[in-house]
């Protein structure tokens, strides 16, 4: 029987509708709705006041302070209407339709466009067209002064890229190897990615399935089997979610209460996807040979294959619909056999890195 690390070495290229809550201000005759009253029912009044103003309608908000509803409005006369209906009037200059009408133009207007141009939106509150630049950007302002429409232009930080999710079971690779995401972690200041040590020990700056995640940040291996990956790039997430591959929708994480021997587990990988089995020992010493002999493993009956180290095992998700809530178990680390004729298994306890490391795993 071959016991080793899995891991594979190859090179890699990187509504309360029924519900309607008031407040009443002692200067006004009739109730105004606030926030309290719920999505639904200021929906709903939204829609009716600002059908019934027609061309006049110029947007509607909740105010930030009081949680009013307020309703916007081109002709002052149409104030008694809103106010009767349980909104708090205010008259504009540019109507909604109008202000549509200068955001379409933009959206027509997008050849040539700077990077640095973040978005735009109609701001209602301030009755404007609002072109977010990243810094400042020269260019993007020309952009936006060019377009022969009233806006107003605002700074942002940084300009907007798309979100990609690191999600356990999914690729993690290396230079020079891959393996698979474990679970995702914080402390106070940072997020991290946890897979096995002998992933990690391979250094260097980490990618997952759509960008580059970070550097790694700690490593145990042998006598452990955990490392950390710190996430550096803004676009990357970390939701307590495992990828069932082709079993259904993921898993979600609840806490990382420990199975009993006997008990039933799964576990996701890059290589042999998802496949469950019991827990048959706790505490472990495995020798994966060359000197590294690793403590402290856990010994399952599902099998897993090269790629799969790092992989999170997790207990087995209960029946019924809805989102399925597991308990984290830990990393894939090595095993013996395979997924054809069947093997064995060995896992790295979650809890001893979350504690080695001080770190909580993401949670909803």
């Amino acid at each position: 029987m071959i016991r080793r690390p899995l891991r594979t070495m190859t090179a890699v290229i990187g509504a309360a509708a029924a519900v309607t809550a008031f407040a009443t201000p002692a200067s006004a005759a009739t109730p105004v709705l606030n926030e309290t009253a719920g999505p639904a029912t200021l929906a709903a009044s939204q829609q009716k006041i600002g059908a019934s103003l027609g061309a006049a309608f110029a947007g509607s908000w909740l105010d930030t302070t009081t949680g009013e509803l307020v309703v916007g409005t081109t002709d002052a006369s149409r104030s008694a209407t809103i106010r009767s209906a349980g909104a708090i009037p205010k008259v504009m200059k540019h109507s909604s339709a109008e202000l549509k009408k200068i955001q379409s133009t933009l959206d027509d207007r997008t050849a040539g466009l700077p990077g640095s141009v973040a978005g735009w939106y109609v701001d209602a509150p301030a009755n404007e067209v609002v072109v977010e630049v990243a810094g400042g950007d020269s260019a993007g302002r020309a952009w936006a002064a060019a377009t022969g429409v009233p806006v107003r232009v605002d700074q942002v930080k940084s300009a907007p890229r798309p979100l990609w999710s690191v999600v356990g079971g999914q690729g993690l690779y290396f230079n020079g190897g891959a393996c698979s995401v474990g679970f995702n972690a914080h402390d106070d200041d940072d997020h991290f990615v946890i897979t096995a040590g002998h992933c990690t020990e391979l250094g260097g700056t980490v990618h997952g399935v759509d960008g580059t995640i970070g550097p790694v940040a700690k490593s145990s291996f042998p006598g452990n089997d955990y490392g950390t990956v710190k996430v550096t790039h803004s676009d990357v997430s970390t939701p307590p979610r495992v990828d069932r591959y082709g079993d259904g929708t993921d898993v979600r994480i609840e806490g990382s209460e420990v199975v009993a021997v006997g008990g039933r587990v799964c576990r996701s990988g890059i290589t042999t996807k998802w496949q469950c089995g019991r827990v048959e020992a706790l505490d472990q010493t495995v020798n994966y040979g060359n000197g590294n002999i690793v403590r402290g493993l856990t010994q399952t009956s599902a099998c897993a294959e090269p790629g799969d180290s790092g992989g999170s095992y997790v207990s087995r998700p209960s029946s019924g619909s809805g989102t399925k809530l597991v308990q984290a178990q830990g990393m894939t680390s090595g095993g013996s056999g395979d997924c054809e004729e069947g093997g064995t298994t060995f896992f790295q306890p979650v809890k001893e890195v979350l504690n080695r490391y001080d770190l909580t795993l993401e949670r909803d």
